[in-house]
């Protein structure tokens, strides 16, 4: 056993546990969780929470969950079974992830968020504090969500009618937003600070209001502080994202479209 386990913990026997582990005290890991090699689990946590049936039968069966190699799980993280995670997950305190969530890689998940299942999210997504994502939601890659920000998915509350809503790749949503049911927000969009959004949102525009309103392109926002262009935002921000070491994101860019060129002329 190369792996570390703290005090007072319940392990699986069903649990694979790889090289590198290191378990925190009072962690529930139930049958049927893999946890992938480097992974940190802090104290309380429990992976592998069974869904409702669990109640119901004596002969229950847990869905497999993955939790991606190089992941840090802080404390007091609930994570549902039947769960597939890439690598270098990290989570604040207190997050709860519910069943059928696929998660992609280098995804950063901030204290009390709420993923209520059902979603799928892509990589390098960066989730901040107490966000609220609805079932069926789906969240393409470099997407940012800032804190108390909604994803609502019931068009007529209460219904058996879900509609996720859908981010596109590079897209922000400001503090205190809600998206209303089925709501897609394209490309490099921005949704500003407390906007209510009931409207789709083209990609590389600015919305803001109650109900939001399109204000204008992304191009025509600026940094106050030297008049340069702030959007489309990954030209001017690098920290945490794959292009950071390079001189800029089109350079990175580039880089990535020409090894999926060899990569095809290959196959």
């Amino acid at each position: 056993m190369d792996y570390k386990v703290g005090d007072f913990c319940s392990i699986s026997k069903n649990a694979i546990i790889e090289n590198g582990v290191i378990i925190g005290n009072r962690v529930t890991v139930h049958d049927n969780v893999t946890i992938k090699k480097g992974t940190f689990i802090g104290d309380d946590c429990v992976i592998g929470e069974p869904c409702y049936g669990f109640y119901k039968t004596e002969s229950y069966q847990f869905h497999k969950t993955i939790i991606g190699k190089n992941s840090i799980i802080r404390s007091k993280t609930i994570i549902y079974e039947n769960n597939v995670f890439g690598e270098k997950l990290e989570t604040g305190h207190g997050v709860t992830i519910r069943e059928k969530t696929q998660i992609g890689n280098n995804v950063r998940i901030g204290t009390l968020s709420d993923l209520q299942g059902y979603c799928k999210i892509g990589d390098y997504v960066r989730l901040h504090s107490n966000v609220h994502i609805g079932q069926k939601s789906q969240i393409n890659s470099y997407v940012w969500i800032f804190p108390y920000v909604i994803l609502t998915n019931d068009p007529t509350p209460p219904s058996e009618t879900m509609k996720g809503v859908c981010v596109d790749e590079f897209a922000v949503i400001a503090t205190g937003s809600i998206l209303l049911p089925g709501i897609k927000v394209g490309k490099n969009a921005l949704v500003a600070a407390g906007a209510i959004v009931t409207k789709d949102v083209l990609e590389e525009r600015v919305v803001l209001g109650n109900p939001a309103r399109d204000m204008c392109s992304i191009f025509d926002l600026n940094v106050p502080e030297d008049g340069k262009f702030s959007y489309p935002w990954p030209k001017y921000f690098k920290r945490g994202m794959p292009w950071e070491n390079y001189d800029s994101y089109d350079e990175w860019h580039i880089k990535m479209l020409s090894g999926r060129k060899q990569n095809k002329g290959s196959i």
